[in-house]
């Protein structure tokens, strides 16, 4: 009989032994995980999902942040309002001279570089010139007072017309400034338009005791333009024509203003082609603001006038 060794008849299997005191390491991270799970509280989830707390901020600091950003906003708008004057400026600074000059005085003169009335020289001599006037319109005010060159009604009436052009109007929108402004006596025809280039205008009303200030609107305007809220303040169109116009520097007053009147018309007496207006009265043009020099200011005095009859 054979007879088969034990090693042969039953062949080992290999056995893993456990460690019961000793978990394998993914068995370690299950556990940890879940006793991790078994142990937050509902609460703890809850607040950590919460949005984080203000601090509360002091009276104190509330006023610096406001004080800085107040001061952050006026700065740019500052740099703006700076830009604005900037250019403001210089049409003063850097003067457009659109007159030809007839003497050293005429050469001294500057004009700001605003829009003004168009015009067209028909004739020109030593003493004065000619000119055909387009068609504009005016916003103009009555002056307090007899004159019309004393500083405190002058003032008055230009500050009113200014406000008109700063949004003191039906619309409440800025109108840009122009040259000159005009001052002028009016006869007593009632509702007689003024004519008016780039100066301001001064006017003497109807009853000859007051005079009428008068601002140029920008021609881009036409007829439509804001209605004044100041009843003061009247907008008219100043039709076609022509006037006899002698420029002059300085200050204006009263009296320089009859006596250049006195000597124009004497002057146009002798003028073959046109004659003064019947009815005309004298009119001033001033195209400089108040801090320009003497010698560098223009100023015109005005009349109307009227070609010849053959």
């Amino acid at each position: 009989m054979l007879h088969l060794s034990p090693s042969i008849c039953s062949p080992k299997i290999p056995l893993f032994k456990t460690h019961k005191n000793k978990p394998s390491n993914s068995n370690s991270f299950l556990i940890f995980s879940i006793k991790s799970m078994s142990t937050t509280s509902p609460a703890s989830l809850k607040s950590s999902s919460r949005k984080p707390v203000r601090v509360p901020i002091s009276a104190l600091e509330t006023r610096v942040s406001l004080v800085l950003a107040l001061a952050n906003q006026t700065s740019s708008l500052s740099q703006r309002l700076l830009m604005q004057l900037a250019n403001e400026t210089a049409k003063y600074v850097f003067p457009n001279r659109r007159f030809e000059s007839r003497s050293l005085e005429e050469a001294l003169m500057s004009v700001p570089d605003l829009e003004s009335v168009k015009f067209t020289v028909v004739s020109r001599n030593n003493q004065y010139e000619i000119r055909e006037v387009e068609s504009y319109f005016i916003a103009e005010t009555t002056m307090p007072g007899k004159n019309g060159f004393d500083f405190a009604g002058s003032s008055q009436s230009f500050n009113v017309l200014a406000e008109y052009l700063f949004g003191k109007n039906t619309r409440e929108k800025q109108i840009e400034m122009t040259t000159p402004v005009f001052t002028r006596k009016s006869t007593k025809s009632n509702g007689e338009k003024m004519d008016m280039t780039t100066p301001v205008i001064t006017t003497r009303a109807g009853n000859q005791d007051n005079w009428k200030m008068s601002f140029v609107m920008p021609s881009k305007y036409g007829a439509d333009l804001p209605l004044p809220k100041d009843s003061s303040v009247s907008i008219k169109e100043v039709p076609k024509r022509f006037i006899a116009v002698v420029a002059f520097s300085g200050f204006v007053s009263d009296e320089e203003v009859e006596r250049r009147e006195i000597a124009l018309r004497d002057l146009l007496n002798n003028d073959r082609e046109f004659r003064v207006k019947e009815g005309a009265s004298v009119e001033v043009a001033q195209y400089n603001p108040p801090f320009t020099l003497p010698f560098n200011r223009r100023n015109e005095i005005a009349l109307e006038v009227e070609r010849r009859q053959p």
